[in-house]
């Protein structure tokens, strides 16, 4: 999978993600919960998801605040994947608004 260019990048966020962005080689969102409950059952979510698609996140937890990075290492860079992924946590999101 080819890595995307930088335009290609900012305009899919523009478009579909306007809640991430993208630094160097990935994309990002934080996100708020009211509890370390709710935010470790929404890692747990994705975990579920990523080991399907075999396209793990880099992540940070602190109490109620998850931090994700979306990257395609194998690519150097963000690809489609990394897309759709991002597209996937925001519907789990969803779910603890």
């Amino acid at each position: 999978m080819k890595a995307l260019t930088t335009d290609e990048v900012d305009g899919y966020l523009a478009k579909q993600l306007q809640n991430w962005t993208s630094k160097e080689t990935a994309i990002n969102r934080d996100f708020k919960f009211k509890t370390f409950v709710e935010a470790f059952s929404f890692m747990t979510a994705i975990a579920l998801e990523v080991e399907k698609l075999d396209h793990h996140p880099d992540w940070t937890n602190s109490y109620n605040k998850v931090g994700i990075a979306l990257s395609t290492h194998s690519a150097k860079g963000i690809t489609q994947l990394d897309f759709d992924l991002a597209n996937k946590i925001d519907q789990i999101y969803k779910k603890y608004e």
